[in-house]
């Protein structure tokens, strides 16, 4: 199993940014995607995770602003950045819990990470 993320980049503050993060491999399903970050210095920081059933949940710093979505025919996850602050600079991580069966437990994997800089 792979996970790529893209979308990442350098934009001013009050500018939008749309990252995608790609499941590939042989699974049954991606359960639930996971958008994290971490900032020099700092710990990593769940943003925003979506689960199969669409059920959504924000860190409160980016409520109102980010928006995750997933395309379970694609087993692609997507996080829309709008608004974006300087505050927002991170690396940006994806996060997937696979299944390889419909009985199987679900198993975590990591994206390398798109870096997100937002000028002020």
């Amino acid at each position: 199993v792979q996970l790529q993320a893209s979308g990442g980049g350098l934009v001013q503050a009050g500018k939008s940014l749309r990252l995608s993060c790609v499941v590939s491999g042989s699974i049954f399903r991606v359960n639930a995607t996971g958008w994290y970050r971490q900032a020099p210095g700092e710990q990593r920081e769940l943003v925003a995770e979506i689960t199969r059933a669409g059920n959504t949940n924000y860190v409160d710093s980016v409520r109102g602003r980010f928006t995750v979505s997933r395309d379970t025919a694609k087993n692609t996850a997507y996080l829309q950045m709008d608004s974006l602050k300087p505050e927002d600079t991170a690396v940006y991580y994806c996060n997937a819990a696979v299944q390889y069966g419909p009985l199987s437990v679900p198993y975590d994997y990591w994206g390398p990470g798109t870096q997100v800089t937002v000028s002020s």
